[in-house]
């Protein structure tokens, strides 16, 4: 697949080191300390990270919010503009895959006095960074060194805040193991497959007035928020991500001929809005693409494992979506993963 350049090999390498990342992450010990963090003592939970670490915490705010706790996931630039959000009763959880972030490491400065949350656990791949520094209880990423854009760390992510979300709510940590243990293999097994819709990718890109648009419900908003972001960064296709209903407040007016959505979700009649959503589309002469386990009517589908696991579904459907970063990015001729403004680590404010 490589087109000879050192970034997309960066790239494809991070791909393709994702089943072992999460085999790391699954025979991991989570911190020790976590076992003695009672929610319900804090007046609140603050959920903050930037870009993909912000949207990957979407499945942990829904999952808090189901148990009745007072739960809130807000970027962590939006946290800086108002730190009084955070009080000294509060649990921070701030995620970072280089603890590095300008906002993130920043949040050190600006969360003191009455602002001092009672309690940090930070996300990080480095133990060392501000992040790491400034936190209580440190949960380690275990997915390595990444090239190019959030590949390996999104998916650890996901299964490290499940994994210590269960430990905190007093769910099976055992079973949150065998089952990202699991889903290695699902992604080990897809990638061995290695399907890159190239024809897909190239006559979305090549359509009259071609439009992007990647639309998510539930937990599956983080796969279509995050999705969009690395299309945008590894194949520069400017695609927008949106959550549940969103699309059709004001960017259903993007649709017809030339319009490309892709809907994450798990592809049932209960969804309350994909369902009809994929039928206007589809009606409109829009292009309809499913990323789950079934299609919504009249879309062609990218599975995602069909059982009852929305990691899986998470997880999965984010490795379908990096793999059509590169079919995108062989369409625009673009070098896939390249940074050509940015960088890896985005420490400017």
């Amino acid at each position: 697949m490589s087109n000879g350049t050192a970034e997309t090999s960066s790239y494809i390498d991070d791909i393709t080191e994702q089943p072992a990342a999460l085999r790391r992450q699954a025979d991991a010990p989570l911190p020790a300390a976590l076992r003695d963090v009672d929610l319900r003592d804090h007046d609140r939970i603050v959920l903050t990270g930037m870009g993909s670490s912000d949207y990957a915490a979407v499945p942990i705010e829904r999952a808090l919010a189901a148990a009745g706790l007072p739960v809130v996931r807000i970027d962590a630039g939006q946290l800086l503009d108002v730190p009084q959000r955070v009080t000294n009763r509060t649990l921070l959880w701030a995620t970072s895959q280089s603890g590095r972030s300008g906002e993130v490491a920043a949040l050190a400065d600006q969360l003191t006095g009455s602002c001092k949350p009672a309690l940090t656990i930070a996300t990080t791949d480095d133990t060392t960074s501000p992040l790491a520094g400034m936190a209580d209880i440190v949960l380690e990423l275990h997915s390595g060194p990444e090239a190019t854009v959030s590949t390996k760390s999104y998916l650890n992510t996901l299964a490290a805040q499940h994994r210590a979300l269960a430990l905190l709510t007093g769910g099976s940590v055992e079973a949150v193991d065998e089952e990202v243990r699991r889903i290695a293999d699902d992604v080990a097994a897809l990638l061995d497959a290695w399907p890159v819709p190239d024809a897909f990718a190239e006559q979305a890109w090549n359509a009259p007035r071609a439009r992007f648009a990647y639309i998510g419900i539930g937990d599956d908003a983080a796969t279509a928020l995050t999705g969009a972001l690395i299309t945008k960064e590894s194949s520069k296709v400017p695609v927008e991500g949106f959550v549940g209903g969103a699309f059709r407040h004001g960017p259903y007016e993007l649709a017809g001929p030339g319009l490309t959505a892709v809907l994450f979700g798990p592809g049932g009649a209960e969804d309350p809005f994909l369902p009809g959503l994929a039928r206007d589309l589809v009606r409109s002469g829009a292009t309809v693409l499913t990323v789950g386990p079934r299609a919504y009517d009249g879309t062609e589908l990218l599975a995602t494992p069909d059982r009852d696991s929305a990691l899986a579904r998470l997880a999965v459907g984010s490795v379908r979506t990096q793999l059509l970063t590169l079919a995108f990015a062989k369409a625009t001729g673009e070098v896939a993963g390249r940074f050509r403004f940015g960088q890896k680590v985005t420490a400017a404010l």
